[in-house]
């Protein structure tokens, strides 16, 4: 990356005394800020992976309110746990939270070091990173995409942010860029991420009349920042159809639990099947289950994006008689609000809850 200049001293020497200031006057008031406490910082940064701080505020709230410590999240139901993380979506990261908590509390609190907090599970370089710096004062640079883009504008640097090679070489770059002063590392990395939140953006011109750190950025002075980060294009994504039921039986609904694997593992769906049926071959579906149908109330589509996959969804809601098949749990209301039903089915959860509520 020599012809990138991106270790450039002047920039590194001079980053952190032109940041800072400007984060304390500035930063945004978020609770996993105002604390010191690796268990909240812990959950914040797994809440905020690949999710917006805005929708991130009242599960972190809900979830310290249910889970305390971390012992209480260790020793939580799973079914529980999947309830309160419904919506948030990535429920790995969930399954990994209590993973993680259980092995926390056999050590009897957090590894306060990069390393044994890397060996924790669902915790990556970054969160590892995070955690030590804010948590322990430990000088460990953490770097995500909006560190990226402010380095590679600072830089005026050129290489792919999606190779794992570039990020290596940010992260060796911002290390030395890092402070001293235990309470400048607490907030570096921090300052670092809003920089690039608020000021240097994605998605559209960065706001550079406002950036602390406008003097020290090449790409600001050779006019390319607005054309920085280089990324290379996203593959398409894989595209499956689904049909899904909203099955009516004497006040309840169906659900069956996903498998214990894969994608949305665990948590509960309405049944669905592969394709996009039209009405004249629905019917065969639910016979399929044992059901006998007794009125089509409505039609239902619906789309949920994933990261590698779209889902296409027709649906439809109707009465039946039947059993059906022994995973499907029938279940009322009260019931409905109890299982952990993924937001890919928030059209038909909504549309479930105005049915149930009728009957």
């Amino acid at each position: 990356m020599e012809h990138s200049k991106l270790t450039m001293e002047n920039i590194q020497a001079r980053l952190a005394e032109a940041l800072l200031p400007w984060y304390r006057a500035n930063a945004r008031t978020l609770p996993w800020r105002e604390t010191e406490d690796p268990y909240r910082i812990w959950v914040s940064e797994i809440m905020l992976q690949q999710t917006r701080v805005a929708a991130v505020l009242g599960y972190y709230a809900r979830f310290l309110e249910t889970f305390p410590t971390v012992e209480a999240l260790a020793e939580a139901p799973e079914d529980r746990l999947m309830k309160l993380w419904e919506g948030l979506g990535y429920y790995s990261r969930a399954r990994n939270l209590q993973k993680a908590a259980a092995r926390v509390a056999e050590l009897g609190g957090f590894p306060d070091t990069y390393e044994g907090l890397l060996a924790l599970p669902g915790i990556g370089d970054y969160t590892a990173s995070a955690i030590a710096s804010a948590a322990f004062g430990r000088r460990e640079a953490a770097v995500d995409g909006n560190v990226l883009r402010v380095v590679s504008r600072l830089a005026d640097c050129h290489d792919d942010i999606s190779d794992p090679r570039t990020k290596k070489a940010v992260r060796a770059w911002v290390q030395e860029a890092m402070p001293y002063e235990m309470a400048d590392i607490r907030v570096f990395n921090q300052a670092m991420m809003e920089l690039g939140a608020t000021v240097c953006v994605p998605n559209g011109p960065p706001r550079c009349g406002a950036c602390p750190v406008r003097a020290l950025c090449r790409g600001y002075d050779r006019g390319t920042a607005e054309a920085l980060p280089v990324k290379a294009a996203k593959k398409a994504r894989r595209v499956e159809e689904k049909t899904v039921f909203l099955l009516l039986r004497e006040g309840k609904t169906a659900l069956r639990r996903r498998p214990g694997t894969g994608l949305l593992a665990g948590l509960w769906e309405f049944p669905n099947v592969e394709g996009a049926l039209g009405e004249a071959a629905a019917p065969a579906a639910v016979a399929a289950w044992s059901l006998e149908p007794k009125n089509w109330e409505n039609k239902l589509t619906a789309k949920h994006v994933f990261t590698h996959v779209e889902w296409h969804m027709t649906g439809y809601t109707l009465e039946v008689t039947g059993t059906g098949p022994a995973n499907f749990a029938w279940v009322d209301a009260e019931g409905l609000k109890s299982h952990a039903v993924p937001s890919a089915f928030a059209k038909y959860y909504a549309e479930a809850q105005r049915q149930l509520k009728e009957r």
